[in-house]
């Protein structure tokens, strides 16, 4: 009996041993969680219960429980590179099935797709329509490769500041080719529907009456609608329009896009006794634009930045949570599935509930500590050589009870 509860001891130690080598093995496997060892001592019950002088008979293997313990995060520099700092896991597709993982080392397949270095798709709630995100379902991330759309520009603001003490133009009428004919101008890019940038250009005229001006609006050199009056208040501040808006009639241009109908906003416009500056131009529009990169926010959510200066919501990165991680089913690859034991998957946003914050350009390294490792190991080296010299000491005992005659 004796050794085979020693055989117990050095079964448990052997598999101490190998479940501290591969924690020490996976120190530097992002988003690896470390496991420990835990034993159980073994009695043999008899019908009638245990009795008071029952020996025990050795240890066993109760559990091997993972540890899920943030790890270190690690800063990159890639915007693909995502760790989770808190509670949550990635969820992940793998050919449809869902499997999880703390590990955000992503890259793009030829497709486009989001995916590990298994080849496991990214999920991530789709965007609505109107705004916000679909967090009943999950997509598959995958970058926009195509161009974004241009938009036709429909409204622009203006901020300027017309000088107090201007003089009428010594040359009348009006003339854009003719500088003595007006008093100021200045000019915006805007773009029709095919994504074609026009030069859109305000020449300012004093007139005769006081804190009046008049302001005409050319497109590529063509009058779009005739001179708008400004009014000011003796304060310098625009009273007429009332609103600051400038209504143009529509602009065909020559590309064959729609005609634009361009909306002109001065509300921030004045007249004060300062040289003519512009303070604001801002218009609505935009070209076509290329993909050039990724933004990922704390929430988790994914813009596509274009070489127009828009960005584009891709998708809100899919986190699931489970109510007994330490049950989830080890796939390898850092990826895990759910079981029974783990409870049902919970799924949400990053930064919303119990989850954590999404950190882009940054992984989450192991959590194995390797000065604890190694004491571990020392720890379940004695207890190996310890149950080692107990089957020495009964094979001694053994072979002296041989020897009676």
């Amino acid at each position: 009996m004796s050794f085979r509860t020693a055989l117990s001891g050095l079964n448990a130690a052997q598999t101490d041993l190998s479940v501290t080598a591969n924690n020490i093995a996976n120190a530097n496997t992002y988003g690896f969680k470390q496991s420990r060892a835990e034993f159980a001592d073994v009695f043999s019950v008899s019908p009638l219960g245990v009795g008071r002088l029952q020996v025990g008979a050795g240890a066993r293997v109760a559990n091997v429980a993972q540890q899920f313990g943030q790890g270190t995060i690690e800063f990159t520099g890639n915007s693909l590179d995502l760790a989770v700092s808190g509670n949550g896991f990635f969820t992940l597709s793998d050919g449809g099935t869902p499997v999880f993982t703390r590990a955000g080392n992503f890259g793009t397949d030829r497709d486009g797709y989001v995916v590990n270095p298994s080849g496991h798709r990214l999920q991530v709630f789709p965007p609505n329509a109107t705004g916000g995100f679909d967090t009943g379902r999950t997509n598959d991330l995958r970058l926009a490769l195509g161009d974004n759309a241009p938009v036709a520009t429909t409204r622009a603001e203006i901020g300027t500041n017309l000088p107090a003490d201007a003089s009428v133009p010594a040359v009348a009428p009006f003339d854009p080719n003719d500088a003595e004919s007006y008093n100021h101008t200045t000019s915006l890019t805007v773009f029709d529907s095919l994504g074609v940038a026009h030069v859109a250009t305000l020449y300012y005229v004093k007139t005769a009456n006081p804190n009046e001006w008049q302001v005409s609006t050319y497109i590529d050199g063509t009058a779009v609608g005739g001179a708008q009056t400004l009014q000011y208040s003796d304060s310098g501040a625009l009273t007429t329009p009332a609103t600051g808006d400038i209504t143009l009639p529509g602009w065909v241009p020559a590309t064959g896009a729609a005609p634009i109908n361009l909306t002109l906003n001065l509300a921030d416009s004045t007249q004060f006794g300062e040289a003519f500056a512009v303070n604001l131009l801002s218009q609505d529009g935009n070209t076509t634009g290329r993909l050039v990169g990724l933004d990922i926010n704390a929430e988790g959510v994914v813009f596509a930045r274009f070489t127009n200066g828009r960005s584009t919501a891709l998708g809100q990165v899919a986190m699931t949570a489970f109510s007994n991680p330490a049950g989830l089913q080890k796939l390898g690859d850092n990826a895990w599935a759910e079981t029974f034991e783990s409870g049902q998957a919970l799924r949400g946003a990053a930064g919303s509930a119990s989850f954590g914050l999404v950190q882009s350009g940054a992984l989450e390294g192991s959590n194995v500590e390797l000065t604890e490792q190694l004491v571990n190991m020392i720890v379940a080296q004695r207890n190996f050589q310890a149950n080692a010299q107990m089957i020495t000491t009964q094979d001694q005992v053994t072979q002296a009870a041989l020897n009676i005659r």
